[in-house]
């Protein structure tokens, strides 16, 4: 199976108008593996208006049994692919293919969740009968439905592009939305792939799903925001770009979906087991730390402080990397731009005083690739940028607190709600700690929340709104009253 580099839009899979295509550079070893369409102004332009004919001239939005079958289909193809898919994805996230089977979200999981999709479709309620109320003299009847809020915008990135990909189109086109998906400029093929199967595998109608990818982020998803004719906009990344398409999506007061940055805390209890609690902070590393949920902040009692930086280095030497094709967790960053990112905010954390536990650089014994060394500070006080900001890659920063009202006052001092941890012997005092967090998920002894039944968001400025399990899916609804006289 060779990689789409083509667009999706009306039905069609098709080059770029201007003819332009741009490189898809593998980030494990900075080789061009090909090329992808290139879209512009007038690619954007036809994509959106496919998708808002098709939502109103077609059946799309009304045609349940339709969708499923449609759903279905593009599940069954996605499985008869998956093999070779996973090596697509592999290449161009710089992810081992290690985290792309079952032990991870880059290919196999993501498609597995369609069935919770499948599943769920066919039970939804999407009427209920409010009964009888009488108002001014008149008897109503009163009716709640559900309907598709429209075309929606979805915008994805690069870090684990199928998992969102599928986790904003799917349930759009379950709830009978028409979509246009924007793919991050580093990760086109984990789209490209969707637009080729719905052309040659599914039965769905021409402009419901259409497929845009360009090396320039900017234009395309700054046409994408702001044309009247989208209803939503769903996207995720980072909170900087989540406030500018908040701003642009209010001239026309579309909705908008947002799942945002992260810096959350993993908070180790005076009683936890430090060998299961410490095991848990090499999800830095996982896919380089290029996750907005990962627990980038240790928090650690004084009195087990030191107990703790003897212990670290052991369970980071663990981590191996630089191998894309084994079993292991943590690969390159995606592009050089990235890495310099990272290793800017390492200076950083010396320059404002942290101390270097471990790493801080790239490693010698690869000579390519976009890596950096897996990294640990201590001595960090949570006012440091390292400690506040999202680095976005495999930072770990050890910071000490004084009691538990301490460390809950550490965690929820950020600016960030996404993810969190708590550690405990006790798992009644660690359940009474994760519900004081302000956060959107929380593990607790190193459970997963991870699924398609669940749902992920965050607060505060870590976004709006939740994504998978029923919340996810009824983002992409109105809700309409009819009241009937009897």
């Amino acid at each position: 199976m060779n990689p789409e580099a083509r667009l999706f839009i009306d039905g069609e899979l098709l080059p770029a108008a201007s003819g332009k295509t741009y490189p898809n550079i593998n980030p494990a070893t900075e080789e061009v593996m090909g090329e992808v369409a290139d879209a512009g102004a007038g690619d954007m332009e036809r994509a959106i208006a496919a998708a808002r004919r098709a939502f109103d001239t077609s059946d799309w939005a009304s045609n349940h049994a339709l969708r499923h079958t449609c759903l279905q289909q593009l599940y069954d193809a996605l499985r008869e692919v998956e093999e070779e898919f996973k090596q697509q994805i592999a290449a161009e996230t710089g992810a081992p293919l290690g985290i792309c089977g079952d032990m991870g979200p880059q290919c196999s999981v993501p498609i597995g969740f369609m069935q919770y999709t499948l599943e769920q479709l066919p039970q939804f309620q999407w009427r209920r009968d409010a009964g009888v109320s009488e108002l001014m003299g008149i008897p109503s009847r009163r009716l709640v439905e559900k309907e598709p809020i429209g075309v929606v915008g979805c915008i994805t990135p690069w870090n684990v592009p199928l998992q969102i990909n599928l986790a904003k189109c799917v349930p759009a086109l379950a709830a009978g939305c028409s979509v246009v998906l924007k793919a991050a400029p580093d990760t086109p093929w984990s789209a490209t792939m969707l637009g080729r199967l719905v052309a040659e595998k599914t039965d769905m109608p021409a402009g419901v799903f259409n497929v845009i990818t360009a090396a320039d982020p900017v234009e395309t998803g700054e046409q994408l925001v702001t044309d009247p004719r989208v209803d939503m906009i769903s996207f995720t990344g980072s909170t900087a770009v989540g406030k500018h398409i908040m701003a642009r999506a209010a001239g026309t007061v579309k909705k908008v979906f947002l799942e945002l940055g992260g810096k959350s805390a993993n908070i180790l209890l005076d009683d936890a087991d430090l060998n299961a609690a410490l095991l848990s902070c090499l999800g830095v590393c996982f896919h380089a730390g290029q996750g907005c949920a990962i627990l980038t902040r240790l928090l650690v009692p004084k009195s087990r402080q030191a107990e703790v930086e003897e212990l670290l280095p052991t369970f980071f030497g663990f981590i191996e990397y630089g191998d894309p094709s084994s079993g292991q967790i943590m690969g390159a960053l995606i592009n050089a731009k990235q890495r310099e990112r990272v290793l800017g905010y390492i200076e950083k954390g010396k320059a404002e005083g942290a101390r270097l536990l471990m790493g801080g650089g790239t490693p010698a014994h690869l000579d390519r690739g976009y890596y950096v060394e897996p990294t640990v500070f201590t001595d960090v006080s949570n006012d440091m940028t390292i400690a506040r900001e999202e680095i976005f890659g495999p930072v770990l920063v050890v910071i000490p607190y004084e009691d538990e009202e301490d460390a809950i006052r550490i965690a929820n001092d950020s600016e960030y709600g996404l993810s969190g941890g708590v550690w405990s012997a006790d798992q009644e005092r660690a359940l009474a700690v994760a519900r004081r967090l302000r956060t959107g998920t929380v593990q607790v002894n190193g459970g997963v929340y991870y699924g398609a039944d669940a749902p992920f968001g965050g607060y505060k400025q870590s976004g709006i709104g939740r994504e998978m399990g029923p919340e996810g899916f009824e983002e992409y609804l109105e809700t309409k009253t009819i009241a009937i006289a009897v």
